[in-house]
């Protein structure tokens, strides 16, 4: 909506204001004094659905910031950790008349991989005396905790592995002309994992 007078000094007085559904809004006054009046009130109004805020993402985590809890303690830094997967198993049904289409119902979850970590070989003998215990006869079950972490080092993610033992030690490939770092890797057999945060 416009209106305008003119009659002497003059005064302009312009104002528009813009809105979103996504919490954005911006206003503009603009005022100017001239030898006539003219006065104009201009409006206009804007809305666009939408529940994301403007200006806000959620990026995704990065995969070189983690860490492993044994009962609870952070134990060294490992270089790489693998086997969070889990599988749901599930049975092909065929309905008598239905020739379109399968059946397929949920069975149970299945941890198709154990959970491998792998470390650089210090004198710290913590992970590979835990596998040496197996090996005598003395299965000693331990829980354990995969950290994810932010640039701040603060949690993001865990992982809660129950009642792992290990079932394979690797040591490090050793070669005359490498200069590489020694890793040792220990593969740990568990119950199952589960997501706490």
């Amino acid at each position: 909506m416009a209106s305008g007078d003119i009659s002497g000094g003059a005064e302009i007085d312009i104002s528009a204001q813009a809105s979103a559904g996504a919490d954005f809004s911006a206003q503009v006054d603009v005022t100017a004094q001239a030898s006539f009046e003219l006065s104009a009130s201009v409006e206009v109004q804007a809305s666009i659905g939408g529940s994301m805020a403007l200006g806000q993402r959620n990026d995704p985590y990065l995969n070189f910031r983690f860490a492993v809890e044994i009962e609870g303690l952070v134990v060294g830094g490992f270089s790489e950790v693998d086997g969070l997967q889990v599988e749901i198993e599930f049975q092909e049904y065929r309905e008598g008349g239905r020739n379109g289409y399968t059946h397929k119902r949920a069975g149970p979850a299945k941890y198709t991989s154990n959970l491998v970590l792998k470390k650089g070989l210090s004198d710290a003998q913590v992970l590979s005396n835990w596998c040496w215990d197996v090996v005598q006869g003395t299965v000693n079950r331990k829980n354990i905790s995969v950290l994810l972490l932010d640039a701040g080092g603060e949690e993001e993610a865990r992982w809660n592995f129950e009642q792992a033992y290990p079932v394979k030690w690797v040591g490090p490939p050793l070669r005359g002309t490498g200069n590489e770092v020694a890793i040792e890797s220990l593969e740990l057999a568990h119950k199952g994992f589960t997501r706490v945060s």
